[in-house]
C-alpha cells in the first residue's frame, strides 16, 4: 500500500532525492566511499556546500551583500543567536507572538534585554495572525514567524519595518516567492521544504553584524561561520547534501514561482473540501490559513473512530493534530503530491457518505 505522509516535520521528500541520497550513503561520487565517511574538507564535499549555497541564492534571488550559511542546532539555536548578534547591550527587540515557536524565541530574547511583544494572537489560541501593530523605531530588530506549523496560520503579507527585519521561515521557506531585500536575517530549519533535520539555513545581510558591543561566543557569532564558509566545525554533511539535492529538484521543477502555484492549488483543494463538507471545520481564520499546514476538526466527535479507521486503511500517515489544537493537521509541503491530497479528500467524502 502506498503511504501518504502528511507529517509536520521531518516531512516528505521527493522520491528521486531519497534514491540519490541512499546511493550516496553507499558510494558517493563513484569513489567507493560513503558520503557520511568522507572528509568535510575534501574537494567533493566542499563542492556540495558551494552548490547548495549557490542554489539558495539562485532560487530565492538573494541580492549581493548577503551571506548564505548552513549551520547546526535547528531554528531553536537561532532563537538565541539572533539576539546575541543583533541586540545591543542595553537595547531592545520587538516580536510577534503567533505560536509555540515564536513564544520560545521571545523567551530567549528576554535573556538579553528589553523584549516587547507588539502583536499577539494568544487570546484566540493563535488561530490568526496579528495585524495593525506598530514596530518601534528604536528597537534593534523586529522578529516574526512566517508560518505556524502547530496552529496552521501563515503571514500573507509582512509589515513595514523601520528597523532590522528578522524572520523564522522554517516551515515555508522555498514554498513561495519572497523579496529577500526586505529582510535583514532569515533562518529556517531544513526539515520542512529543504531536506532532513540536521542543518539550518541562515541568510544574513553582512553589514548588520558586529554592531552590538557584545562579546559573542565564537560558535554563536555569525561572522565566525561567514569567514569559515559554514565549515568552522564539522558540518552536517548528510543534511547539507540532501538539501542540495532537494534544491536541485526544485530548480528542475521550475523554481519557487512554479512551486508556489502548485502549493496554492493543493491548499485550495483541501480547504475547499473542509469548507464544503459539514463534518469538518477549519481552525485558523480564513484570511490567515497556512498553505503548508492545514488544521481542521471534526464537527461530530462521535465520528472520530470511523474517520481514523478510514484514513489509516488508506495509507495516510501523520495527520493527527498537535495536542494544543487537537483534531487533524495535514502538512502539505513542497514535495507532497496533489494525488495524496485527493486521497485524503476521498476519505473525508467517504465519511460523509
Amino acid at each position: 500500500m502506498k503511504k501518504h505522509n502528511f507529517s509536520a516535520g521531518p516531512c516528505i521528500l521527493p522520491k528521486e532525492v531519497l534514491i540519490k541520497a541512499a546511493d550516496a550513503v553507499m558510494n558517493f561520487n563513484n569513489d567507493n566511499l560513503s558520503l557520511i565517511e568522507i572528509s568535510h574538507r575534501s574537494k567533493p564535499f566542499v563542492e556540495v556546500m558551494e552548490k547548495a549555497q549557490i542554489l539558495v541564492k539562485e532560487l530565492l534571488d538573494v541580492p549581493e551583500g548577503y551571506s548564505v550559511l548552513f549551520l547546526q542546532g535547528g531554528a531553536s539555536l537561532e532563537f538565541l543567536m539572533v539576539p546575541y548578534n543583533l541586540m545591543r547591550d542595553g537595547g531592545k527587540a520587538a516580536y510577534t507572538n503567533t505560536g509555540t515557536w515564536a513564544k520560545k524565541a521571545i523567551a530567549e530574547a528576554k535573556k538579553f534585554g528589553d523584549t516587547i511583544v507588539v502583536g499577539n494572537s494568544a487570546d484566540k489560541n493563535y488561530n490568526y495572525i496579528p495585524k495593525g501593530y506598530k514596530i518601534p523605531e528604536d528597537a534593534d530588530y523586529f522578529h516574526c514567524t512566517s508560518n505556524n506549523t502547530i496552529y496552521g496560520t501563515q503571514m500573507k503579507e509582512f509589515p513595514y519595518c523601520p528597523t532590522l527585519m528578522v524572520c523564522d521561515m522554517s516551515s515555508d521557506i522555498f514554498s513561495r516567492k519572497i523579496e529577500i531585500s526586505h529582510f535583514d536575517l532569515i533562518y529556517a530549519g531544513a526539515q520542512k521544504n529543504m531536506g532532513p533535520a540536521g542543518t539550518t539555513l541562515v541568510i544574513v545581510k553582512d553589514e548588520i553584524l558586529g554592531k552590538t558591543g557584545r562579546n559573542i561566543p565564537t560558535m554563536l557569532d555569525y561572522t565566525t561561520h561567514i569567514k569559515k564558509e559554514s565549515m568552522f566545525n564539522t558540518p552536517p554533511v548528510f543534511a547539507v547534501y540532501v538539501s542540495m539535492l532537494t534544491l536541485q529538484w526544485l530548480k528542475a521543477l521550475g523554481g519557487v514561482e512554479q512551486i508556489e502555484k502548485m502549493n496554492q492549488e493543493k491548499s485550495d483543494l483541501l480547504y475547499n473540501e473542509i469548507d464544503r463538507n459539514p463534518l469538518f471545520t477549519g481552525t485558523a481564520k480564513k484570511e490567515d490559513r497556512s498553505n503548508m499546514n492545514v488544521c481542521f476538526l471534526l464537527t461530530d466527535e462521535n465520528k472520530k473512530d470511523a474517520f481514523d479507521k478510514l484514513w489509516n486503511e488508506t495509507g495516510i500517515r501523520g495527520i493527527k493534530g498537535h495536542r494544543s489544537v487537537g483534531g487533524y493537521r495535514a502538512s502539505i509541503y513542497n514535495s507532497m503530491p496533489i494525488e495524496s491530497i485527493q486521497v485524503l479528500i476521498d476519505v473525508m467524502q467517504k465519511l460523509e457518505e
